[in-house]
């Protein structure tokens, strides 16, 4: 299958809905001294109709069945003390899933094992944080955990709240793939290896599924379906619509941009390109078009190299031309190719 434009990574993006993570952290320390911070008294435990709403039967005495921690290859055991050190330093690589949870929490008891089924599908693209608040009753303050289950997530360090209760595995998919794009558009692109011992988990998931992907937002697909079937314009066409729902939807312009790459070299012949741009060194489509054959070749520097050179000696509409288009050109790499950094301070000593 083809790689799916729109699918590299793209600028960072702000996650909607995240706490400040330095807040998170001094509640955490606050917390472990005794002391909230702003304030003369010590923080609030998650106790009585807060830590065990009515939706939730049994007890430490209640005689409810008792909710094991989660197993899995891709499972972390977060306390307080790890939390900083493990947690916020794999959220950095990849997202990491908080599942606030209590052993005599019975929803926890449906809701657990479905993440951790759902990470272990994901294969390392997505690690499970359980945090028990009855033994961490530090995060659960810093965090404001009202009820459980809670579930927030980590994108490179980020806390995001996702939501409460025991939710169909559905729906709970539909969050993760939410959750993997954002990741993604923050550049969180990573896998792990096991964090636990579980053979299967190598090839597939522990019940022997197929490992899941998140599906794709309509427009998206249906772009990516017009790839696969060779019809680049149908592309164009949905990427350019889902732009005009979402003129922030960076996955959509990068993949639109992909696009517009393949459509430009499609019928091109690289040598007859490159002995029109050797004979003009100032045309700036005979340039372009040679950087974009350069880049669909995996030549990154060539192509960079090459408008960069043409920046230098062209002006006004043809050198603004040329710019935008390295620019466009960095983002259908993505910002994590090493050499695109590069490439922009070349320009902006050319430029300049």
């Amino acid at each position: 299958m083809s790689t799916q434009p729109g699918r590299s990574t793209g600028p960072a993006i702000n996650v909607r809905g995240a706490v400040d993570l330095g807040a998170v952290a001094a509640r955490v320390k606050a917390a472990g001294s005794g002391q909230a911070p702003g304030a003369t008294g010590g923080p609030a435990s998650l106790s009585g109709a807060a830590a065990r709403p009515a939706a939730q039967s049994g007890g430490p005495s209640g005689g409810g069945d008792v909710v094991s921690a989660p197993v899995g290859p891709y499972v972390l055991q977060v306390t307080d003390a790890n939390f900083v050190t493990d947690a916020v330093e794999l959220s950095k690589s990849v997202p990491v899933l908080l599942d606030f949870w209590a052993t005599w929490c019975q929803p926890c008891k449906q809701l657990s094992p479905v993440l951790e089924k759902l990470t272990t599908e994901l294969r390392g693209r997505v690690v499970l944080g359980t945090v028990d608040v009855d033994a961490n009753p530090q995060l659960a303050q810093a965090f404001q955990v009202q009820s459980i289950p809670s579930v927030f997530a980590l994108v490179k360090g980020q806390p995001v709240p996702l939501f409460e209760g025991a939710q169909p595995e559905t729906q709970i998919k539909a969050v993760v793939a939410e959750l993997l794009r954002v990741a993604e558009a923050n550049g969180v692109t990573g896998a792990v290896a096991p964090l636990n011992a579980d053979p299967s988990a190598d090839v597939e998931g522990a019940d022997g599924a197929e490992p899941y992907e998140e599906p794709l937002p309509p427009l998206h697909q249906e772009a990516y379906d017009a790839i696969e079937r060779d019809d680049l314009e149908g592309a164009v066409t949905a990427y350019q619509k889902a732009l005009r729902e979402n003129p922030g939807d960076d996955l959509a312009r990068i993949g639109l941009a992909q696009v517009n790459l393949l459509l430009r070299t499609r019928d091109a012949d690289l040598a007859e390109a490159r002995a029109a741009a050797a004979d003009a060194p100032a045309d700036v489509d005979a340039q372009i078009l040679v950087a974009d054959l350069d880049l669909l070749g995996g030549h990154v520097k060539d192509a960079f190299t090459r408008l960069i050179d043409t920046v230098r000696i062209t002006a006004g509409d043809d050198r603004d031309r040329v710019r935008q288009h390295l620019v466009e050109l960095f983002d259908v790499v993505g910002p994590e190719e090493p050499l695109v950094p590069k490439a922009r301070l070349a320009l902006a000593n050319a430029l300049f």
